[in-house]
């Protein structure tokens, strides 16, 4: 039998010790690296211009006769789009021309927010202030060509758990689109991602904490996997579920069953789940959409019919709601 000794003459043998060595050594690394990044990280200070966000408001051209003198402002409701963890005014975006179009086409004024990565907003997704994206639906109502009261959310992906967040706090807020939603309040999109993705009154809101046990996930860049693992903490969850029963108008879900982003067909089915046992008062749906993350966009044509039903251009709007 050949001893280690032996062995160690063999050049294979000798690569293959290195190669396990040096693989230690970078996890070693990793791991005192990352445990550094998350002592180091402030999770106290609100962060540099937090409350702030980056609109653009986007409404119908004006009707009239020849006579440009003589038209007609009539106050348009408002849609609010909020886009997700790409950062930046996303639905104020050229690709997003076409479908912002076809919303004021149909008697909508639209606000485009980006709640962070932009000019004014903060830099990462991290704490970002439900109150700061209210001030700026409030400052829209004041634009004579937008009709007061009247605000629908659609976001998507981390704006769909915005838009949940702010139609559980808001009773303004008349219909709610979610696309590829969380049912939760998850961490921070940072280097540490020891806080809060969302505030509220500048405080954080409960989130439920990134394992340690999800760091490969992260790395191999399998973030289901990393979502998944963050449900699996029951306690942490029931402490981070959004309150959608508190939502003071109609809903829609539209989720992906191929997600590789996190289980959002999951997560909307626990989401009606929810509203069943508090006897949601208002309408509520949930589409599943074959595909995966980004195939919920296909959904818009079901999206703009569910929006003439349940928040019409022509329907009045009020400053609160009770069921």
């Amino acid at each position: 039998m050949a001893t280690s000794a032996g062995l160690a003459r063999f050049p294979l043998f000798r690569t293959l010790k290195y190669i396990c060595l040096t693989g230690m050594a970078l996890v070693f690394v990793l791991v005192g690296y990352s445990i550094y990044i998350v002592q180091r990280f402030d999770q106290v200070t609100l962060p540099a211009r937090y409350g702030q966000v980056d609109t653009e408001l986007f409404v119908p051209r004006e009707s009239g006769t020849a006579d440009t003198s003589s038209k007609i402002t009539v106050r348009k409701p408002l849609i609010i789009g909020l886009g997700g963890a790409e950062g930046g005014n996303s639905w104020a975006r050229k690709q997003w021309q076409v479908q912002r179009e076809r919303f004021l086409a149909q008697g909508y004024a639209f606000l485009a927010i980006g709640y962070f990565g932009g000019e004014n907003s903060p830099t990462h997704l991290d704490r970002i202030a439900l109150e700061g994206v209210y001030a700026a639906i409030q400052s829209a109502w004041k634009d004579p060509r937008v009709r007061p009261g009247c605000v629908a959310l659609i976001g998507g992906s981390k704006g769909a758990e915005l838009a949940l967040l702010m139609a559980s706090h808001y009773p303004e807020v008349q219909a709610t689109v979610a696309l590829a939603p969380g049912n939760a309040v998850f961490p921070s999109i940072t280097d540490a991602m020891v806080t809060s993705s969302f505030a509220y009154n500048k405080k954080a809101l409960a989130f439920i904490p990134m394992p340690w046990s999800a760091t490969l996930d992260l790395l191999k860049g399998d973030l289901r996997a990393v979502f998944q693992r963050m449900l699996d903490d029951k306690t942490s969850f029931e402490e981070a579920a959004i309150s959608v029963e508190r939502i003071r108008g109609p809903l829609l879900l539209v989720s992906a069953t191929e997600d590789e982003f996190w289980p959002s067909k999951e997560m909307s089915d626990a989401i009606m789940h929810r509203l069943a046992q508090h006897q949601f008062a208002y309408s509520h749906q949930h589409l599943p959409v074959g595909g995966k993350h980004a195939e919920v966009l296909d959904a818009f044509p079901d999206i703009e019919a569910w929006l003439a039903e349940h928040y019409p251009s022509s329907a009045e709007c009020r400053l609160s709601i009770t069921p």
